[in-house]
């Protein structure tokens, strides 16, 4: 996992990322004042507006630095209040059309987000959704590896096979699988890089959602992390355990979008 980190060069300065790395995520929600009440207290994010062209929107700050978004869901539309990763391209166009080709879905642009870049909202075959960023004045994540910010990203899917050949065909990632021969994941690479995976879960996947992508945060502490997102109305949907990469839960905030939260060893 924690290859995927590293996105601001010397000094702050942004460092260009190679096309499909994931460079932003987004949560969109109905509340968008209590949503970030219970971010600011979860994880010390403070927020500033970011552009409105698809309604409300503010970025969240981490000592100033900017790693992720919030935005308000349209009153009158029914949709699902989750977490969105992005992933960078250099041509959003290119790949909108690239992502129709191989049997996605375009649900937004493209279109220009003032003077930050231009993105997409795009749809796999299997209907995960995922953004893409072309960055102009906002590169996304300013920092990572601390707690509070994003740590990794990962597909929740029926199997890999199908939607890995997607996804490999519109960012041209290179692929590792898993070693073990009854786990069904592939880490998913960008010029060697670990980047992003997808886990294949068949039948183990929520009966009210079907595939999608998860974004983990890293934290100081996952257990005092979820004593204190129950106090702020959040739910534990995976227990804290140990694994591979840190100790890790699955949780969702008091709207009901999922993530997860991972202590990384020190």
């Amino acid at each position: 996992m924690t290859e995927a980190r590293g996105s601001a060069g010397p000094n702050g300065t942004r460092t260009r990322r190679e096309p499909g790395t994931p460079c932003w995520v987004t949560l969109m929600a109905h509340g968008l004042a209590t949503t970030e009440e219970f971010y600011g207290a979860l994880f010390g994010w403070e927020f500033e507006p970011g552009p409105q062209q698809l309604g409300p929107y503010v970025r969240a700050l981490l000592d100033g630095q900017e790693v992720a978004g919030i935005g308000q869901l349209p009153p009158d539309q029914d949709l699902p209040v989750a977490w969105t990763p992005y992933l960078s391209s250099d041509d959003v166009d290119h790949m909108a059309e690239t992502v129709r080709h191989c049997g996605g879905t375009v649900g937004v642009g493209p279109l220009d987000m003032a003077e930050a870049g231009r993105l997409v909202i795009a749809s796999d075959p299997s209907g995960a959704v995922f953004g893409i960023w072309q960055a102009a004045e906002h590169h996304g994540m300013a920092v990572s590896g601390l707690p509070g910010t994003p740590a990794w990203n990962e597909l929740l899917t029926f199997e890999t096979a199908g939607v890995a050949k997607f996804y490999k065909t519109v960012f041209k990632f290179e692929e590792e699988p898993a070693v073990s021969a009854d786990f069904d994941y592939l880490t998913l690479r960008v010029a060697g890089r670990r980047v992003a995976g997808i886990h294949g879960v068949g039948h183990a996947l929520p009966r009210d959602r079907g595939p999608h992508w998860l974004t983990y945060f890293e934290v100081a502490d996952t257990d005092e992390t979820l004593g204190r997102l129950l106090d702020l109305g959040g739910r534990v949907l995976k227990a804290a355990h140990d694994g591979e990469h840190g100790r890790v839960a699955t949780v969702a905030d008091p709207e009901g979008a999922v993530f997860s939260v991972i202590q990384s060893p020190r």
